[in-house]
């Protein structure tokens, strides 16, 4: 860790960061950097691409020049070190492996990355796992409490390319979502326009808004139980929450979800008592960039809603 405060660097983009977030390149750039701190620096304009502005979602070409702005020591924190306990969860939640793939059962309760408050997610913890999982990326995100599927990709062209087909929509997702109450079996698309917004308090939140952006969730019924419904549902876009306010604005909030309730109250105090979130990526589907085949992965329940269910069926 330097003495000093750190001096502006200009880095010139080669061909393996062609195509990559300049917020994803950044944290790879300046480890130990709190993401907060990064994402402060874009949005002060202290971070230039060329001698421009730029967003944090901005992709980098090769030859671009890409300005970094000096940083105080103490901006600096390595990440805390995985205990044995979680490194030997990680094994046991791998779900598929080559040699440019890795996808995982995240545990719910784990966060994908660290940042505010948490200084080891399920990335950190991952590099520091293994020589050849060292520059893991991940493709896409879940919420802490969101259990499931997570794919990691374990170099520059894999990343690129699925994150390709996520925006194309090409992507297959499904999730399990318990929810309270009857789900009316007519219901199987929610199309409503979601916005972030920040709070007083300074929590960020996601809400129904017609100027927001377009979002689109199906569901189809699993199950029906006598206070709650299990369902699965698969998301057309990739809003932040998406699945979770879909939910609540439907009148049927996810059974463990204090964030975005209904408003209903469940006529089961085991159900209110049920403090975990339960939503859980069950099945990813995706192309193999290399070899043009499907890939499909499937995710088990965690113990603690498998027990759930059974209790209440």
């Amino acid at each position: 860790m330097p003495e000093s405060k750190s001096q502006v660097q200009f880095v010139r983009i080669e061909q393996p960061n062609h195509g990559q977030r300049v917020d994803n390149f950044l944290f790879r750039l300046l480890k130990g950097v709190p993401r907060s701190r990064v994402y402060r620096f874009i949005r002060r304009g202290e971070v230039r691409i060329n001698k421009k502005r730029c967003k944090p979602e901005t992709k980098l070409s090769k030859g671009d020049l890409v300005r970094i702005p000096p940083y105080e020591p103490g901006d600096v924190s390595a990440p805390a070190a995985p205990g044995r306990g979680l490194m030997t969860l990680l094994e046991t939640s791998i779900l598929h492996e080559d040699e440019n793939l890795l996808v995982m059962n995240k545990p719910p309760g784990l966060a994908v990355h660290g940042g505010t408050g948490v200084r080891l997610g399920l990335i950190e913890a991952v590099r520091q796992s293994r020589a050849d999982w060292q520059s893991a990326e991940l493709a896409h995100r879940l919420d802490r409490d969101t259990s499931g599927c997570i794919v990691l990709c374990k170099n520059m062209n894999y990343l690129r390319d699925i994150q390709k087909q996520l925006k194309a929509k090409t992507v297959i997702k499904d999730y399990l979502a318990l929810v309270y109450g009857k789900w009316p079996k007519s219901r199987a698309k929610v199309d409503a326009a979601l916005a972030k917004n920040q709070l007083s308090s300074g929590e960020r939140i996601v809400r129904a808004d017609p100027a927001g952006k377009a979002s689109t969730t199906n569901f189809r019924i699993i199950e029906e139980f006598s206070e709650a419904t299990l369902l699965r549902a698969s998301p057309v876009t990739g809003r932040t929450h998406q699945i979770r306010v879909h939910c609540q604005i439907s009148g049927h909030s996810i059974v463990g979800d204090p964030k975005y309730r209904a408003g209903e109250l469940a006529s089961s105090e085991r159900l209110q008592r049920y403090k975990q979130l339960c939503l859980h990526a069950s099945h990813i589907a995706f192309t193999d960039p290399a070899s043009g085949k499907l890939v499909k992965v499937e995710a088990g329940l965690d113990e603690r809603f498998k027990s759930l269910l059974e209790e209440i069926g």
